[in-house]
């Protein structure tokens, strides 16, 4: 059947899921998840004294996102591909000194025929299919993929409860004691005992700004690593078991409000 003219069924896919949610007055979650509508999930917040204190609401975009495992290899071997320096150099033939002179003739000697004392089957010759430092080995990430390859990170450590949300690190002074026992109380939380006790890549503190008294408190822990929120990526995350996101709100408000900046500018 034909639609009729001004009829919404007749327009673009966004139009029919606006005329279905305002028909049936239930928005379906499928077209939810296919047009990255900011719906809301929550947390537990807690304290640096490892206390439930209240609950962070968070996208569903950013924490609901569906585990893709061949994106996040993707990106990943990308990013390490672009950290190697390449610096490894072998010299060939024609880049070892000497062997300019043919070491016997051809023929008549009863040895193989040779035509340089630098071929690579010769001591001191060059090297055959060697590294060489002009190779580049850089590969290109497109933006969405490395957003897309985090959110599904966070997502699957949301999942497996590994990230934990603390409303704030206060220390008076850099202290390492006192920042021994925050780790020590955030390692009571059910779930969160490897906080405390786990000696390699243990957890990624993510703050929203600079603390000096945090930093200088925490540096001394080998198994822990600081950085703010906004410069986390996919090869970060995966590097360590837990995820401490600090002062959660204002962290979570701030990447809200560039999702549905960028999301009203993809609509218009």
């Amino acid at each position: 059947m034909s639609a009729v003219r001004g009829d919404p069924r007749a327009c673009a896919p966004k139009c029919m899921y606006l005329y279905i949610a305002g028909a049936s007055g239930a928005v379906n979650k499928e077209m939810h998840q296919r047009w990255n509508f900011a719906t809301k999930m929550e947390s537990v917040l807690y304290n640096q004294e490892g206390k439930a204190i209240d609950k962070v609401n968070l996208p569903e975009n950013v924490f609901g996102v569906a585990w893709l495992a061949d994106l996040v290899k993707e990106v990943t071997l990308g990013m390490t591909a672009n950290m190697r320096r390449g610096t490894a150099h072998t010299k060939g033939r024609g880049d070892v000194s000497g062997g300019g002179k043919k070491p016997w003739q051809q023929k008549g000697t009863g040895r193989a025929r040779h035509g340089s004392t630098r071929s690579p089957i010769w001591i001191g010759g060059g090297v055959s299919h060697g590294p060489r430092n002009d190779k580049d080995y850089s590969q290109k990430i497109n933006k969405k993929k490395k957003v897309k390859a985090l959110y599904s990170i966070l997502s699957r450590k949301l999942k497996d409860n590994e990230i934990l949300f603390v409303d704030s690190l206060n220390f008076d002074k850099p202290k390492t004691k006192d920042a021994k026992k925050v780790l020590t109380s955030l390692g009571k939380i059910d779930g969160f005992k490897g906080i405390s006790e786990k000696k390699n890549n243990n957890a990624i503190i993510a703050l929203h700004k600079d603390n000096k008294n945090a930093e200088m408190s925490l540096r001394n822990f080998s198994n822990l690593a600081l950085e703010e929120f906004r410069n986390l990526n996919p090869l970060m995350l995966l590097q360590y078991k837990y995820l401490v996101v600090v002062d959660p709100k204002v962290v979570l408000s701030s990447v809200s409000d560039k999702l549905s900046k960028n999301q009203g500018a993809k609509r218009l």
